[in-house]
């Protein structure tokens, strides 16, 4: 049975799945489901004017306008691109970073160890939004700098996990069979040990992509992320702060500048955690040997 069909076949896993195959066509599809008024600016959100109450869905905005007069449906669908290219690359660099820090601990321990650990521990001190959220501050306000940001803090669980698990698999006979051919270890580390204690890295790389757009969305909805009419869906739910309840005769006739974005964003990482639960119990090892 291949791993399609061991993701595929539980029906938690198959609904998130479809979810991730659905925001990722709607990303692809873009400028043909939204089409750009600025092709050079694709992710400026347009707007039909400048007055600060909401309007409702319309013919012309499906999903209605946020304050300012920010189309809503425009900033949904160019918004999932924002959160696939922040949760991929965020999420990648960290894992890189981490691995290869938490693989040359490992392989070199003594001292060597001692002080990448140490330093992992002091990046870890800091509470991780509180830190990234002053980086971001500091660097200037921008995507980019937000996603430096949450680089700078995130990898340090990734070098944790990693050397961990090297350091148990490197003691294995098949590492020591390796060594007395005369294999290098780097060969080593490549060919044999990170084929074997990968799998929880990945894992937890899959169900943090979710959660990395989700601090994101924080820092635009603090002010330090997106710049403002940036299709970022956090950027979209700041504009609703003000309209969450409403002081006329109907407490949520603003309903629309949250739901929307807000339910994205819940989808989206939704969609995340639930493959990555299917991909642990698929591809973690221990996890299969003790159900077997």
């Amino acid at each position: 049975m291949t791993m399609l069909k061991k993701l595929l076949k539980n029906p938690l896993s198959l609904a998130g799945t479809l979810l991730l195959v659905g925001f990722i066509v709607v990303a692809a599809l873009a400028p043909v489901l939204a089409p750009p008024p600025r092709p050079a600016e694709p992710y400026r959100i347009p707007r039909s004017g400048f007055k600060i109450e909401p309007q409702p869905p319309s013919e012309d905005h499906p999903f209605g306008t946020t304050e300012g007069q920010y189309d809503i449906y425009y900033a949904m669908i160019w918004g999932t691109r924002t959160a696939l290219r922040i949760g991929l690359i965020v999420t990648g660099i960290s894992v890189l970073s981490g691995v290869a820090i938490g693989s040359l601990a490992a392989m070199l321990g003594g001292w060597s160890d001692e002080i990448l650990m140490r330093v992992v521990d002091i990046f870890m001190a800091f509470p991780f939004i509180v830190a990234a959220m002053v980086l971001a501050t500091v660097l200037g306000k921008g995507l980019d700098k937000a996603m430096i940001a949450m680089v700078t803090f995130g990898w340090m669980g990734y070098a944790r996990l990693i050397r961990g698990d090297i350091l148990a698999v490197r003691e294995k006979e098949f590492v020591s069979a390796a060594r007395a051919i005369g294999a290098s270890p780097f060969r080593i580390l490549i060919r044999h040990i990170l084929p074997n204690c990968i799998f929880p890295v990945l894992v937890q790389a899959t169900m943090q992509i979710g959660s990395m757009v989700i601090w994101a969305s924080t820092l635009s909805f603090l002010g330090v992320g997106a710049p403002e009419g940036y299709a970022d869906w956090g950027q979209v739910i700041s504009f609703s702060r003000n309209w969450i309840i409403s002081s006329g005769p109907n407490p949520f006739e603003y309903w629309y500048t949250l739901v929307f974005p807000a339910g994205a964003l819940v989808l989206f990482v939704l969609s995340w955690n639930l493959v990555g639960d299917a991909l642990r119990d698929i591809l973690d090892p221990r996890l299969r040997h003790g159900a077997s």
